[in-house]
């Protein structure tokens, strides 16, 4: 199934409120701070984003989501440069972004999730924020959301290894509920991560 058919429906797949542990990183954002939300679907994260004063693009593949990105914007009366792309073929920015958020990226396989991470690192700012959270391995068992693919999960070696060359300022591992619409819900096996690209 495509995402095109996989958000076509007026239910929003992943409902409309944000990703709980993005909404939990209120604190180190800033209103004027220029956003990239990665894959963003339906727009939930990257409405939030706006909502909090963030100047803010969201790309994805789906042209449908895109859509419902926009209405989302309008009836929260904030703005979006929403972009159809697809992320492995996309002209990628370089140092153009303050807040770089890619949350359950979890389609990628291990190439494009590597090609995925360092585009997103080269996106940022000097100063920017990362802010990732996807699935571990062990999500798979669990089956309340992501693809049945453990290649395609998150490891803390994994990030540890793809972003050591910013300053971790928050790596977690944990299992928790979690409720975003009819694609993700229940006990899940979590990864999340903030990092900062350093200033020079």
């Amino acid at each position: 199934m495509t995402w095109d058919e996989r958000y076509g429906g007026e239910d929003y797949l992943f409902g409309t409120e944000p990703n709980a542990f993005l909404k939990a990183q209120a604190h180190r954002l800033r209103p004027g701070m220029r956003a990239l939300a990665v894959a963003d679907g339906e727009g939930r994260n990257g409405v939030f984003l706006a909502a909090e004063g963030l100047s803010v693009t969201t790309i994805d593949a789906s042209e449908r989501g895109l859509a419902k990105a926009r209405r989302l914007a309008a009836a929260r009366g904030v703005t979006l440069d929403a972009r159809l792309a697809d992320v492995a073929a996309w002209d990628w920015p370089r140092g153009e972004y303050d807040v770089v958020a890619g949350i359950f990226i979890q389609f990628a396989d291990p190439a494009l999730r590597d090609f995925l991470f360092e585009a997103m690192k080269a996106a940022l700012a000097p100063g920017g924020l990362l802010i990732l959270q996807g699935y571990r391995p062990e999500q798979v068992d669990y089956g309340t959301g992501g693809p049945p693919h453990r290649e395609n999960m998150y490891t803390r070696a994994m990030l540890e290894a793809a972003f050591g060359d910013l300053e971790i300022l928050h790596l977690e591992e944990h299992d928790s509920e979690i409720f975003e619409g009819s694609g993700h819900g229940g006990r899940s096996a979590l990864i999340d991560l903030v990092a900062r690209r350093p200033s020079a």
